[in-house]
């Protein structure tokens, strides 16, 4: 595992400083050796289960093959992982990396209380050949839960209450409420995690080898990949530590000033940045600090760029690279601070997920934080349950007076930031200020509670590409709900230089959940409202936007309000 950095003089310094200290205190063995004091001297400690989880599987490796072989002999043609944050961003990464395997099923995500991709989800499968895995480490959580009931009713329709639990998987944590709804639903299999490692480090766990498995992928292959990237963070000397010296290049760099991380990946393994997106953002946005990934941004012009950001380009040998080399090599000649990882074929992956996760333990020490814990999650998540258990006993969430309603788009926000923009005549009043408010070294985010689809992310990308190119900072784009279990911590727990539109919709069908007095929309309706408000809490400048039934027209007057904002 190597690791190259084209690094400013003063990250050079920085990063020398950091070597030092982490030679002269030991510190790399005493990650190994899970000691706390290296971070805030908290409960780390008891979340370090990820370090050696890798050596366990491979012991494990023939519960592993059993289930690839079992979902083989069944003949299933579709797997549909039920899941949100790291539940499901490592399946989602293996799925569209490694596709369909001869003889397995594709693999699905369903990581949205969107009604309409629910409703996508479910066309895109024949469920009488479909077997779904519901992964959940709490059990407790919301999406999961509620995706959970949906499918298991729409199977039972499919194949008969008498066969519909051997359609099902469940990944938890061992005692969860998951296990005992798989023990009583008569799941096909359970598999448990590791309750000492967290969401966004159980890659290497059941969570992403049990859809690694059932997708039919060579998993002695992958654990091997991985157990490379443990030995390699094993390298006792700091200064040739690729994973500590990544880590130590983050934490020093967000330190400086430069608390920003942009990802560029091969197109073949494009879709790593959203894992590594959560990883990030959840384990350092806290505390006023916090290091904001930036994913999905294509390469610009070195002009386009502010000061703020590190550039890290991971390269898939022999892929479609020509454009993205040409522009890194022009970001390192104008001074821009790169690390680069080169990896010889997708099973390179594995290795990379352990890298990572190593390097943001190192980063979040460097920073003086508990890389571990995420106190910011749970507070849109209580907002959310305050508005759905309201509407239970209501029939109905409570409604805003918007500021202004233009051609069927309407504006809201709160008081005292409806008082910092000033009094618009039009929607396009408020875009234009809203965005006025972006300043050097903020990021733009877009946070969209419509259905997560190629055409509506193609419409986003356009004004948000727009918007870095003018006002050259850093921009994001998140689909919610998924984006709470990720970005969400550094948006409302990070630094406050975020400029936040959010963008909702009226939804032109709706789904019933099972047994609930409120429907997916409802859901999602209220995780939008209830992000809304902590945002708002925290003091952030968010502006929601809310289209009409017609989403794909709603964006694209959005994309054309934005391009005249910023003329």
């Amino acid at each position: 595992m190597n690791i190259q950095s084209s690094l400013p003089d003063d990250l050079v310094r920085g990063l020398q400083a950091a070597q030092a200290d982490w030679k002269a205190n030991n510190k790399p063995a005493r990650l190994w050796a899970k000691d706390a004091s290296l971070w805030t001297n908290d409960d780390e400690g008891k979340w370090l289960g990820w370090l050696d989880i890798v050596e366990r599987e491979q012991a494990d490796l023939a519960t592993l093959t059993a289930l690839s072989q079992d979902v083989k002999a069944a003949g299933f043609e579709h797997a549909l992982l039920l899941g949100m944050g790291g539940s499901s961003l490592c399946p989602e990464v293996l799925s569209l990396t490694y596709g369909k395997q001869a003889g397995y099923p594709s693999l699905h995500i369903v990581d949205s209380t969107d009604p309409a991709q629910v409703l996508a989800a479910e066309k895109a499968v024949d469920l009488t050949k479909t077997v779904c895995i519901v992964a959940s480490k709490s059990g407790s959580t919301l999406e999961p839960n509620i995706l959970k009931d949906y499918f298991f009713e729409q199977m039972k329709k499919a194949v008969g209450a008498d066969k519909a639990g051997s359609h099902f998987i469940a990944i938890t944590d061992p005692g969860s409420k998951m296990e005992q709804v798989a023990k009583a639903d008569g799941f096909r299999h359970t598999y448990y995690g590791d309750p000492a490692i967290g969401g966004r480090f159980s890659a290497l766990s059941k969570f992403g080898l049990v859809p690694a498995a059932v997708a039919g992928l060579d998993l002695e292959r992958f654990l091997a990949s991985a157990a490379s990237g443990v030995a390699a963070a094993k390298t006792p000397d700091v200064e040739t530590n690729a994973a500590a010296t990544l880590g130590l290049i983050l934490g020093t760099a967000h330190n400086s000033g430069r608390n920003k991380i942009t990802f560029f990946t091969s197109p073949e393994i494009f879709d790593l940045g959203a894992w590594l997106e959560q990883l990030i953002a959840e384990s350092t946005g806290k505390l006023g600090k916090g290091i904001t990934p930036v994913d999905r941004e294509t390469i610009g012009a070195p002009s386009v760029y502010g000061d703020d950001r590190v550039f890290a380009y991971i390269r898939l040998k022999g892929g479609d690279n020509a454009a993205l080399d040409a522009g890194v090599a022009a970001l390192e000649k104008a001074g821009q601070p790169v690390v680069r990882f080169e990896i010889e074929d997708v099973y390179g992956l594995p290795a990379q997920f352990f890298t990572w996760e190593f390097a943001v333990a190192v980063a979040g020490s460097v920073m003086g934080i508990n890389t571990f814990n995420q106190p910011d999650v749970e507070a849109a998540k209580v907002a959310t349950r305050a508005l759905t258990d309201a509407y239970a006993k209501t029939g109905k969430l409570e409604e805003h007076t918007p500021l202004v309603e233009t051609d069927g788009i309407k504006v809201f926000a709160d008081a005292k930031y409806a008082a910092t923009l000033g009094k618009q005549a039009d929607v396009a009043g408020y875009i234009k200020a809203h965005l006025a408010q972006i300043k050097a070294h903020d990021y733009f985010a877009t946070l969209a509670y419509i259905q997560n689809n190629a055409a509506h992310e193609s419409e986003i990308q356009s004004f948000r590409m727009k918007v870095r190119d003018r006002k050259k900072v850093a921009t994001c784009l998140g689909f919610g709900p998924r984006f709470l279990h990720s970005t969400g911590q550094d948006y409302k727990g990070g630094p406050n230089t975020g400029v936040f539109l959010q963008i909702t919709a009226d939804h032109a069908v709706d789904v019933a959940i099972p047994g609930a007095k409120y429907t997916f929309g409802v859901v999602i309706d209220a995780q939008a409202a209830g992000d809304l408000t902590v945002l708002e809490e925290r003091g952030r400048r968010a502006l929601r936007v809310h289209l009409g039934k017609d989403v794909a027209a709603g964006l694209k007057k959005l994309d054309g309000l934005v391009s005249s904002a910023l003329a």
